[in-house]
Formats: structure tokens, C-alpha cells, sequence
């Protein structure tokens, strides 16, 4: 026999990493993640009978499942090796039932990092399947079919075909919807601030209008900035209290699920769906020269901020070798997981720290490289001390107006030597360094800057706010972000506008029907409380049949009201102002699955369909006859090309500005950088300065 144990895992990359270090006794194979599922076809879910379950093979799956069999009858012992959640505990599960193993016998591995001490650790100490885990993933399965596979029917027979409904989905849809609701209904407020520009022997600070008399003050129109400035009839000002403290500022701690999504959004502009690609592959393994296969990360679908004794021993070797003892903190801040994380996971770290970036950029792709950096930077930073800054606060008087001036100035770097957190507004923040003041100095004014502000709506959300809103109002699971907000995108019930998120008419429509005949559904507190309840089945705490018939039967009754009370919604089509190039009947504007398009009002006669485009007001500079036009690549990508395509196969992802360049006529773009606009060559040097 070629080998005594057959070891099955998900992903054929996973198993290529795990055989290197089982040896020739044992054999890895993948199942391709699950092989049985409910049927697509139908609810394939039992309500009369306790919400039995109808599992079936998954199309396509057939010669895995034959070869899974044949492989394993082979062998003296199966082992289940999938992923460390409940979704890889219920994968080993399906895959026990289909092969007849007993579910008494210790069969199960779990690891948290594919590294060669993790792996052969984890098979010295195998366990039974955990049936409260699957049960806990069950449940979510079951209570997603009967909710999608319930109103989505009725949704195709009411607004249109093709669309969806979905427990966690339907939530985001309204915090979206409700957050534009917020903006429309906003009313922007005056409001002024002055900003006193000051001198003390050439050293120039600035300071902020705090308020009258010792109280603070709002300037709310230019009466009160003239009132106040009426009472300034000098250029000295008095210093009258100067605070100087010491703060110290904190490492972030090492990633969950939910805050690398959003600080790889936010530093490496990565999409949720491209961030978790990439983990993936970092975790099941890269080859990396002489080593062979490495998982250079942790699991990376977790809740849970905790970091294993060895992971912190070996960072503080690293830190205190490379910065200094002053720098280690020996295990970095002590950390509470909240409630719902599954605390036998870790956060999300390098498996091992000796792995710098560095060391690994020959062996890694551009955007596994970026993350790899990220991941490793943040989990270092975890483990080092705390910045320390001198902070100062400057109180500056004249005839009871009072200015306040802020400074800070880094004192010991600390984790921020190696990695700070970005924020979600893009602002860094920057040392402020006051000069020496002393109270009772008198300091010289060399300008006064009232400048008149509005209220500002609240900001749509982004992926990464959207994801924290999520996660911070419980909604949702870390393996549930990424595919949510790529299904309510691909149904069009969103679309991203410069990187938020923008409800669509069909979104709006889906939506009101929804909250008015399913407010359950869609109710924030609901639907974390369910989450909650999922927690108690994983723990052994709840019966999975129990909490699911606690949902399903009020929901029934709203279903039935549903069916009888929800009027057919038609979806006007819009005069396109133009006839068809084909009939001469009136062009329409549809509203289809992938947004609104052009169409011949004669249709199904004339099935005439045209894109609708926005010109930028730019002559082709491939052809000089056509028109630029914005279009969008599959991927939904913005890109620029040629309205005579195909005869003229002008295509740019920059945005051409009309203008030809100085020095070698080609055509120039523009180019989003930091703090603006910059106008460059598609082909040489030149550039402008950056229009902010």
C-alpha cells in the first residue's frame, strides 16, 4: 500500500502544503470545499418535519466524490483536516456521512497556522467532529434558504425576475438606503471659525478661537466673528496658561477578519473579495526557495484578537533584536476577544515573525506582498511598546477673547517605528511642535483668518465603514462581508460611486418592500440577536431546530400577508428622447439586471439594445473622429475608449484631458494622487503640479 492515511482537505493548495510535512505514510487530498449542499433547484428544506434538511452532491462534484471513495477505502485511517470554523467543521462533516465514517472515532484536525510544528502537532492530538458547530453552521444555512428561497419568489413575481432576498444581505441593503435617507434629509448649518496666526522671535504658530470670557463660544454667523473681533484692538496677546503633559498611545492589536478587510481598503485600496483572496493564498501556502511550501499566515476568518505564548515570544526575540529592549513589550497589551469570538482561533498574524516582508518579496506576488507586509507590520506593532508624545495646550488672551493653540511632539516612537493605523477620512496625523511659551508672555498676532463653514452631511459608506458598521451592530459573521456586499452589487441593489456606496432605484423598491412586509428581517437588533443564538447552538447551549422555529413562524404569517397584500410593481421605462436606428420606433430606458440601457420600444419585434454612455467631452486621440466614452470592464471598473469601437480600439483606464503634451504630442491624462488631481504624459515625463 502507497499510503497508510488518507488526510482530506478543501483546497488543492492546502493539501500540496500539508503532504510536505505528513510524509510518505500519508496521503492529502482536496474535496474543493463543500461536496454536498442543499439544492439549488428547490428550498430542500422539511419545515412540517423539524426543518429537516435535503442535502444532495453538488453538480459537478461527482468524479471528487467517486475518487474521495475509492481513495479512502484504501486507506487504514481517514483524517478531516478542513478549515478551523464551523464552515470547514460542517465540510468535514458532509464529507464523513458521504465516505460512511463513524463520527465517534477521532478523525478531525484542526490548525490554525500551516506551518510543520502546527500540522504534526495537530495530528498527535485529533478529536471527533464538533456536531454542535455544524449544527451552529446549519442553522445559518437553513435560516438563509428559508428567508431567500421565501421572499425572493415573490419579489420576481411583484417588482422583476432575477432578483434576491437574503438575511444579512436585506439588513445591509437598509443601513445603506438608511444612510442616504440621512443625507437627503440633511440640512447643512453655517457655522465660522478664526484661525490667529501668531509670532513669538520668528517662530510662527497657529491658535483657534475658543470662546468669550472663559466660555466657550459657537460662531454661527459673520455677526459673531464681527463682535469678536470688535473686541480685539491689539496685536499683543497674552499667554495665560500653558499645559504640557505627557500621553501615551497604544498599538492597535493584531488583525480580525473585520479590520484587516478595512485597512487594506484603506491603505492598499484593496476590494473585501480581493482582500480575502489573497489571505487565502498566504495562509495555505507560498513556496518560498529551499523551504519548499509555507503558510506564512494564521487562519484568516476570525473574531478573535488573541496571539498564542509562542507567537509572542518569538515576536519579542524579533523586536528586541532589531530596535532595542525599549521598544519589546513582551507580549504586547492584554486583550478581552469579545463575546461572540471563537477564542480557539488567533488573530491574524504571520506564523512566523522571522519572515520579514523583506525576506520574502522575491517569492511573492505584487498584492500578496502588499498584505503579507500589512499583516506581518500590524502584528509587530502589536507587540512593541507604546508611543509616548509631549503634548502642549496654550491658552492666549486679550480683552477676555480667548484663543487656545495645540502641539504634540513624538517623544519615543515605539510601535508607531514600525506601523500606525490608517483612518478612514485618509488624514494623517502630524506633529504639531509649539515654540517654548511661558505664561504671562505676550506673543504678537500677525493675522486673523475668519473663514465661513457648513455642516456636512454624513459620508456614504465605503467598504471598509461598511464594515465596521456591520461588525461593531453585530450583523453578520467575518466570512460573511466579503460575499454580502459583492451579491448586493452584482444584483444592482448598490453601486460604488468613487468608492462608496450609492443605493440604486431597484435597490430602493427591493428595500420598501421588504422593511413594510418583513420588518424582522431587516431589523438590526433582529438579526444580531440571531447571531447570538447561532453562538449558543455552537457552544451546546441552544437546541439548532428550536431557534430556527422561533424565527419561521411569525415569519410564515408575514409571508402569507405578503402573498395577498404586495401590489405588482411595474418599472416604468423612460423615453430615451431618440428613435431606433433600426425601426424608427421610440427608444426606451430599461432598467435591467446590470443597470439602466437603452431599448427599442417595439420589442420582442425589435430586440435593438444599446449601452448608455457618458461622454467626458473628448475627441478620440487614437482615430480624432469619435467620442471618449466612459465605459466599465466586467470587473466594474471605470475605463475610457472610443465611441466607434470596434472600428477605432482606443481604450485608457486614465482619464484623457483633451490636451495633447508639450514636449512629444502624445495625449495626456489624469492621475488621482494624494491631495488632488495631476495632469501627466501617456508616454513620457511631463506633468503638471496637482490641482487639490
Amino acid at each position: 500500500m502507497a499510503y497508510k492515511y488518507l488526510v482530506i482537505v478543501e483546497s488543492p493548495a492546502k493539501a500540496k502544503t500539508i503532504e510536505k510535512y505528513l510524509g510518505r505514510n500519508y496521503k492529502v487530498v482536496a474535496s474543493v470545499g463543500h461536496i454536498r449542499d442543499l439544492p439549488k433547484s428547490k428550498m430542500g428544506v422539511d419545515i412540517e418535519n423539524d426543518y429537516e434538511p435535503h442535502y444532495i452532491s453538488i453538480r459537478g462534484k461527482g468524479d471528487i466524490i467517486k475518487k474521495l471513495k475509492s481513495q479512502a477505502k484504501k486507506a487504514e485511517k481517514v483524517f478531516l483536516a478542513a478549515d478551523p470554523d464551523r464552515e470547514g467543521e460542517a465540510i468535514a462533516w458532509h464529507v464523513a456521512h458521504l465516505l460512511g465514517l463513524d463520527l465517534a472515532e477521532k478523525n478531525r484536525v484542526v490548525f490554525n497556522e500551516i506551518t510543520k510544528d502546527a500540522v504534526k502537532a495537530a495530528f498527535k492530538e485529533p478529536r471527533t467532529i464538533n456536531l454542535d458547530l455544524v449544527d451552529a453552521q446549519q442553522a445559518r444555512r437553513i435560516l438563509d434558504r428559508l428567508v431567500g428561497y421565501s421572499i425572493s419568489p415573490i419579489l420576481w413575481k411583484k417588482v422583476k425576475k432575477g432578483l434576491s432576498a437574503g438575511r444579512v444581505q436585506s439588513v445591509t441593503l437598509k443601513v445603506v438606503i438608511d444612510r442616504e435617507k440621512e443625507i437627503q434629509a440633511f440640512k447643512p448649518e453655517e457655522y465660522w471659525s478664526i484661525t490667529g496666526n501668531f509670532l513669538k522671535k520668528r517662530k510662527k504658530f497657529q491658535a483657534n478661537f475658543y470662546g468669550v470670557n472663559g466660555k466657550k463660544k459657537k460662531l454661527t454667523n459673520a455677526a459673531d466673528v464681527k463682535e469678536v473681533t470688535d473686541k480685539l484692538t491689539s496685536k499683543e496677546y497674552e499667554i495665560v496658561k500653558v499645559e504640557k503633559k505627557e500621553r501615551k498611545r497604544n498599538p492597535a492589536l493584531s488583525f480580525t477578519t473585520s479590520s484587516m478587510q478595512q485597512e487594506a481598503a484603506r491603505k492598499l485600496n484593496f476590494r473585501t473579495r480581493k482582500t480575502m483572496m489573497v489571505a487565502q493564498q498566504l495562509y495555505e501556502g507560498i513556496a518560498i526557495g529551499k523551504e519548499g511550501t509555507v503558510g506564512l499566515i494564521t487562519y484568516m476568518r476570525t473574531d478573535s484578537t488573541r496571539i498564542s505564548d509562542v507567537a509572542k515570544n518569538e515576536a519579542a526575540t524579533y523586536i528586541e533584536k532589531e530596535f532595542g529592549k525599549e521598544y519589546s513589550s513582551h507580549g504586547g497589551r492584554a486583550t478581552k476577544n469579545a463575546k461572540s469570538a471563537q477564542d480557539a482561533h488567533e488573530a491574524i498574524r504571520p506564523s512566523s515573525t522571522m519572515r520579514t516582508p523583506e525576506s520574502l518579496k522575491q517569492y511573492l506576488e505584487k498584492d500578496q506582498y502588499r498584505l503579507y507586509q500589512l499583516i506581518w507590520s500590524r502584528f509587530v506593532a502589536s507587540q512593541m511598546t507604546p508611543a509616548v508624545l509631549d503634548t502642549m495646550k496654550v491658552t492666549l488672551q486679550q480683552n477676555g477673547v480667548t484663543f487656545i493653540a495645540n502641539g504634540s511632539k513624538i517623544k519615543f516612537l515605539g510601535f508607531m517605528k514600525v506601523y500606525v493605523e490608517g483612518k478612514d477620512d485618509g488624514k494623517e496625523e502630524k506633529e504639531n511642535i509649539l515654540p517654548d511659551l511661558e505664561v504671562g508672555e505676550m506673543v504678537q498676532a500677525t493675522d486673523l483668518e475668519p473663514k465661513q463653514h457648513f455642516t456636512q452631511p454624513p459620508a456614504r459608506y465605503s467598504e471598509a465603514t461598511l464594515i465596521r458598521f456591520l461588525e461593531e451592530n453585530g450583523v453578520g459573521r467575518p466570512s460573511t462581508y466579503a460575499p454580502t456586499l459583492d451579491t448586493i452589487q452584482r444584483r444592482y441593489y448598490v453601486k460604488l460611486v468613487n468608492k462608496r456606496f450609492e443605493p440604486t432605484e431597484l435597490g430602493e423598491i427591493v428595500n420598501t418592500l421588504i422593511c413594510d412586509f418583513f420588518p424582522k428581517v431587516v431589523d438590526i437588533n433582529f438579526t444580531a440577536g440571531m447571531e447570538q443564538d447561532l453562538d449558543h447552538i455552537a457552544e451546546g447551549q441552544e437546541r439548532w431546530v428550536k431557534v430556527v422555529d422561533h424565527f419561521y413562524k411569525p415569519f410564515e404569517k408575514e409571508l402569507e400577508k405578503a402573498e395577498v397584500n404586495i401590489e405588482k410593481i411595474q418599472i416604468k421605462d423612460e423615453p430615451a428622447g431618440f428613435n431606433c436606428d433600426l425601426c424608427g420606433h421610440p427608444m426606451v430606458i430599461k432598467l435591467g439586471k446590470f443597470g439602466k440601457f437603452y431599448a427599442c420600444s417595439n420589442f420582442p419585434e425589435c430586440r435593438n439594445t444599446k449601452p448608455i454612455v457618458k461622454e467626458i467631452g473628448v475627441v478620440c486621440p487614437t482615430c480624432g473622429k469619435g467620442q471618449v466614452i466612459e465605459r466599465k470592464s466586467k470587473k466594474n471598473r471605470i475605463f475610457y475608449g472610443c465611441n466607434r469601437y470596434p472600428e477605432c480600439d482606443f481604450t485608457s483606464w486614465d482619464k484623457p484631458v483633451g490636451r495633447n503634451c508639450p514636449k512629444c504630442d502624445h495625449y495626456l491624462i489624469e492621475k488621482k494622487v494624494k491631495g488632488g488631481k495631476q495632469v501627466i504624459c501617456s508616454h513620457c515625463d511631463y506633468q503638471e503640479d496637482v490641482q487639490k
